[in-house]
């Protein structure tokens, strides 16, 4: 990769990875609700003003229909599972089971027709599920309904991410990524504002956590999924999805180290055996030339 390249893929994978410290702080100050819908609504918002900015002639012919849809799962769904799944069973856990996208991803593509299973594919499925097993099945906190709840909200997360990347790349692939993006953010945000009326912001927020909204909307949203996609199209999908493998490291290292999240050996393996299974699935490194599936979209952490 070239050093801009390097940049970038550094720049992802640290940003996405103190995301999930910056998510805890936002949830706790505007709540679980109106964390995904501020912070969807000012990163739609911001991705708007950069293309009239940039004078880029956005073009949403495709239909609302179909980014509503995308807006629906990778957004409202995805971050509505992430955010309140993450203070229950914490960053660390949180990110590791974020790394589970390619394989749910996977998945949807082989039963839509979108790409074809291989051995090595079915390898990683495997080993990945052992590890959510494993993951989920020997915490080191106690089994509360709180805990079961928060890992069966996050999966939902990590589900409903690799379902709107795979739609999509079924019904958007001609679509520029910034109508996308955009429209994808507004979408989440607008429908998740109603809910505000059933798990309203807790307390007036302070200066500070309108910070924290700013910095998790405008810099760990919107910025890095335009950074994410001058990647993509610069190394590959295959080879800039990857990073999801560098942002769960630096999450777990932020949990264990900084948050003083308790991680178990048995913990450290099942998160081992899901990022190789990813490895598997996403083969980053091909050794020849060949032809591999359209990896998901990364995660709106």
């Amino acid at each position: 990769m070239k050093p801009k390249d390097i940049a970038a893929f550094v720049f992802l994978a640290v940003t996405w990875g103190l995301s999930f410290l910056v998510l805890l702080k936002v949830v706790h100050a505007f709540g679980w609700i109106g964390a995904v819908t501020l912070r969807s609504l000012i990163a739609g918002i911001t991705l708007l003003l950069l293309a009239a900015a940039t004078r880029r002639r956005l073009d949403f012919s495709a239909g609302w229909r179909r980014f509503a849809m995308v807006g629906a799962t990778t957004v409202a769904a995805q971050l509505i599972g992430l955010s309140y799944a993450t203070p229950r069973i914490g960053t660390a856990m949180a990110a590791i089971l974020v790394a589970a996208i390619p394989l749910f991803s996977m998945i949807i593509g082989q039963v839509w027709g979108l790409e074809r299973i291989t051995a090595r594919g079915l390898a990683g499925l495997l080993l990945g599920a052992a590890g959510i097993m494993v993951l989920v099945g020997f915490p080191s906190v106690p089994v509360t309904a709180s805990f079961v709840f928060g890992c069966a909200a996050s999966l939902f997360s990590s589900f409903s991410a690799a379902f709107g990347s795979n739609y999509a790349n079924r019904h958007l692939r001609s679509v520029g990524t910034l109508e996308v993006t955009s429209a994808a953010f507004l979408f989440g945000g607008l429908m998740t504002l109603p809910l505000l009326l059933a798990v309203p912001i807790p307390a007036m927020p302070s200066a500070v956590d309108f910070l924290y909204l700013t910095i998790l909307a405008c810099v760990m949203s919107a910025m890095t999924y335009v950074v994410y996609f001058r990647l993509d199209a610069s190394i590959g999908a295959t080879r800039t999805i990857s990073v999801e493998f560098a942002v769960t490291v630096i999450a777990v290292l932020v949990g264990t180290v900084m948050l003083k999240e308790p991680l178990t050996v048995i913990q450290a393996v099942g998160a081992v055996a899901i990022i190789g299974g990813c490895v598997f699935v996403l083969d980053p490194f091909p050794r020849r030339l060949k032809a591999v599936p359209l990896p998901s979209a990364p995660p709106l952490v």
